[in-house]
């Protein structure tokens, strides 16, 4: 047998250990939606992350449901419910009530690298558990949501993904998730993105305690703007940019602690800010109650105050 052979029945004996490993946890989504000129249906892939039902799906695939409806390897069919469902990070928890389930294994989706070796498996189309193989084409790459907000960690791989696929696992070649596939670049070829396995472990445990992900705010609405450069040197400030206030929430944080329409935010919690990407970022659920000390230019003017974080709305 020449080295050639060798390494292809190496590839595809992991493909295939891995494929074989995931596959009874990975599950088939159907959803309902009710609609004002009538009913919708879609669907997409999940997979177990415990043996009692707990399902991890993204949150676009079961967002606004009337009607889950899992199929599971052997053909048997369950009703769903969602446990919780955070749309930032497009992740959804959903359970079924049918115990000793193939529980997946979650792999470090720090650990991974770039060229290694990735299986997604889902149901495109409806094809149930379709298996496909590709390389972990880049990471740490960062894709917005439907939200407006950036999911951070994201990785990139060439393993085809389908509509379907959402939701399903992205393995590494022991069969251990190391992430969740999410999109498809449309007509691109080869660039699909999955959230990162450590992301998912995070929301899903929050989602599973409080059935959503508390974030905090501060009560303003803005967009990113250039600074000028008289104001960057003047101040000696280590960004280019920062985040113009379009307006104030009355009774929030930012009205509170004084700030205004047309001021430019260019740090939070002694931490630059380029964007509303950055502000985002720093307003997690640590920073609620906690004074933060916030600076923002105002007509030339350089205006510091102190900003008390609230819990955010539900979404």
């Amino acid at each position: 047998m020449d080295s050639d052979t060798k390494l292809l029945d190496a590839y595809s004996e992991a493909v295939t250990n891995a494929a074989a490993r995931i596959t009874p946890s990975v599950v088939n989504i159907e959803v309902r939606q009710k609609r004002q000129r009538g009913e919708a249906h879609g669907g997409g892939s999940g997979f177990f992350f415990t043996p009692d039902g707990f399902i991890l799906t993204n949150s676009h695939v079961v967002s606004g449901a009337s009607q889950i409806d899992v199929t599971v390897l052997d053909g048997s069919r369950f009703g769903a419910a969602v446990v919780g469902d955070d749309p930032h990070t497009d992740l959804a928890v959903i359970r079924i009530s049918a115990p000793n389930q193939v529980a997946a294994q979650f792999g470090d989706s720090d650990a991974i690298r770039a060229g290694q070796l990735v299986v997604a498996v889902g149901n495109p189309y409806g094809f149930q558990c379709t298996v496909t193989a590709g390389v972990v084409s880049a990471l740490g790459r960062t894709m917005r949501a439907k939200s407006g907000r950036l999911i951070d960690s994201v990785i990139q791989t060439d393993a085809a993904l389908n509509p379907g696929n959402s939701g399903g696992p992205l393995v590494d070649s022991r069969g251990d998730v190391i992430g969740v596939n999410t999109a498809v670049i449309l007509p691109a070829q080869g660039i699909c993105f999955a959230i990162g396995i450590n992301t998912a472990k995070f929301v899903a445990g929050r989602l599973i305690r409080d059935g959503r992900i508390t974030r905090s705010y501060i009560g303003v609405a803005g967009q990113n703007v250039p600074l000028h450069r008289r104001v960057i040197r003047f101040y000696d400030l280590p960004l280019e940019s920062g985040v113009l206030v379009m307006s104030v929430e009355k009774g929030s944080p930012a009205e509170e602690a004084g700030l205004r329409e047309g001021d430019v935010i260019v740090s939070y919690g002694g931490k630059s800010i380029a964007g509303v990407d950055d502000l985002h970022r720093l307003l997690t659920e640590e920073q609620l109650g906690v004074a933060a000390p916030i600076t923002a230019i105002r007509m030339a003017e350089k205006i510091e105050a102190t900003i008390v974080p609230m819990r955010a709305a539900a979404d």
